[in-house]
């Protein structure tokens, strides 16, 4: 079957052309949140230095991608129906094909086939490891497996484009697509005022400089659960 992604996304798609003031990352039933100013709660974030990244491992925020909002998806799929148009589905879940138009990385299409070669990627906008040495390294598992799973912090992306990104917070990378970059230094400031991390001096001057370009970008919200159902765990 072939499913058309929401109105809400094909208007973030053509807003995300045009300008940086105005997009936020929606929630994975395709509404936007809407929040106070991205800048004015920058302000909010505790900034001290990085944490030690000895101790992290992947397997602490859980499995990859567990149907963590009991909708019958996986939060792969469930990111990709709401992030992709033209998506084709299969067994109501499982996303086939669609497309990124445009990618909020780099700007450009981007088409999605499983089983082809990896052109999409699902971007923790917020890395794993930058939030284990900002917090995350003290909370309980079912957290972690709430962060690795909230669609706040979840966006499909360009495949290299997240590769190249890797970990890196925002005083180390910001999208090469200049229009997306009040967007993504507001979603960072979201999730990471949700989740109580903190910024480096460094990542809370570069988000300023964004962000002062821009300063009535919304913070976006979501509706997703800090902390995960009990039937979820990940090693400590």
């Amino acid at each position: 079957m072939t499913r058309r992604a929401p109105a809400a996304a094909v208007l973030a798609a053509l807003l995300l052309a045009t300008a940086c003031t105005v997009e936020d990352v929606p929630d994975v039933d395709g509404n936007p949140g809407a929040g106070s100013a991205a800048l004015a709660s920058l302000d909010d974030l505790t900034v001290k230095g990085r944490a030690p990244k000895s101790g992290y491992d992947r397997r602490k925020f859980g499995s990859p991608w567990p149907d963590t909002d009991g909708n019958g998806c996986g939060t792969r799929d469930d990111i990709l129906q709401r992030d992709l148009t033209d998506v084709t589905v299969q067994d109501d879940c499982t996303v086939t094909s669609g497309t990124l138009t445009p990618d909020p990385f780099t700007g450009e299409r981007v088409t999605f086939e499983r089983g082809g070669r990896s052109e999409v990627d699902i971007d923790h906008l917020v890395a794993l490891s930058d939030a284990w040495q900002k917090g995350a390294h003290a909370w309980e598992p079912a957290k972690r497996i709430a962060f690795a799973n909230d669609p706040l912090n979840l966006l499909a992306v360009d495949a290299s484009a997240n590769r190249a990104k890797g970990d890196a917070d925002a005083a180390t990378w910001l999208p090469p697509h200049k229009p997306y970059r009040c967007a993504y230094a507001a979603a960072q400031v979201a999730v990471k005022d949700k989740y109580e991390l903190w910024v480096t001096q460094a990542e809370h001057a570069a988000l300023t400089r964004v962000l002062t370009a821009c300063p009535d970008e919304p913070l976006p919200t979501g509706t997703a659960p800090t902390t995960a159902p009990p039937d979820f765990t990940a090693p400590r």
